[in-house]
């Protein structure tokens, strides 16, 4: 009867945090342990969603490198609670004045050339953005060594004339101009204008073949992502809002957003460069001077 009745006993609860460990066999204070895996992640989870809201268009190797953090644990992270960045798909309108054009006479002649430096390669493009049911044109040129946006031009009608200014905006900012200007075969870059343009600067002309927007893929990829940071134009109330917003996307594009391949922006990339090829003539004075 005395052994059945400290069997029993022995089954009872514990009813402390030392009996509950004595009988477990372990510590009391691993009882108050709390796995901290999941704390820090929560903590990343809202650094991550401030950096996704602040910079919709970013990827978790972008998203590391403005957090100053190893991706594979950002992209950890961003699968653990299924955090994605927007991908927004459109569809572009049809260019009636394109349709049946016979290919131009130019070749794309950058497609083996890796840049080296500013203003080797200009390229440039133009896409469409929806507003209150109908659509503004944005034109751009892009230097393809920089990745900056060194022109743009805004017009209720895509013409020569939009990206003609885009072109001219592009000399006046950089005070130079390309070896190369590539774009793809539409009307508004094959205009005896814009052409005649170029000729003039003794410009090479290089053009993506027909129907193939990849051989552009600078100014594509560069489309895709400033649709996202510029967010939905339904916000907007007024064309004057929306142009406004279009220059300090670009703004922010050029000055602070992150580049994939640069791993900074194109201008902070730019003052690298150009500082490394001041320290580079200051080293080679100082040799030739202790000759």
């Amino acid at each position: 009867m005395k052994l059945a009745r400290a069997q029993m006993n022995n089954l009872e609860t514990p009813k402390t945090k030392k009996d509950l460990a004595k009988h477990l066999g372990i510590s009391r204070s691993s009882l108050y342990y709390q796995p901290k895996r999941n704390l820090i992640d929560l903590k990343l989870k809202a650094l991550i969603k401030k950096v996704m809201s602040d910079h919709p268009s970013y990827g978790h190797r972008r998203i590391a490198l403005e957090l100053k953090m190893n991706r594979k644990k950002i992209l950890r992270v961003m699968k653990k609670f299924d955090l994605k960045p927007y991908r927004r798909r459109t569809k572009k309108p049809v260019k009636p004045e394109d349709i049946g054009k016979a290919p131009a006479i130019y070749q794309n002649l950058i497609k083996d050339i890796i840049p080296a430096r500013p203003n080797l390669i200009w390229a440039g493009d133009f896409t469409y953005i929806k507003f209150q049911g109908r659509y503004i044109y944005l034109a751009t040129i892009i230097d393809l060594f920089t990745r900056e946006i060194v022109g743009w031009a805004i017009s209720k009608t895509h013409d020569r004339f939009l990206c003609l200014e885009a072109f001219e905006m592009a000399l006046l900012k950089t005070k130079s101009k390309p070896k190369y200007h590539h774009s793809d075969q539409g009307s508004e870059y094959d205009s005896i204008d814009y052409i005649n343009k170029l000729n003039e600067r003794k410009i090479i002309i290089s053009m993506s073949k027909k129907a193939s927007p990849w051989e552009n893929g600078f100014q594509e990829s560069f489309y895709s992502q400033f649709k996202l940071d510029l967010g939905h134009t339904n916000r907007f109330e007024a064309l004057g809002e929306l142009i406004e917003a279009i220059y300090q996307t670009i703004y922010e594009y050029n000055t602070t957003r992150i580049h994939t391949s640069l791993k900074m922006s194109p201008i902070q990339f730019k003052i690298q460069f150009n500082q490394q090829i001041i320290n580079k003539n200051i080293n080679l004075i100082y040799a030739d001077n202790r000759v």
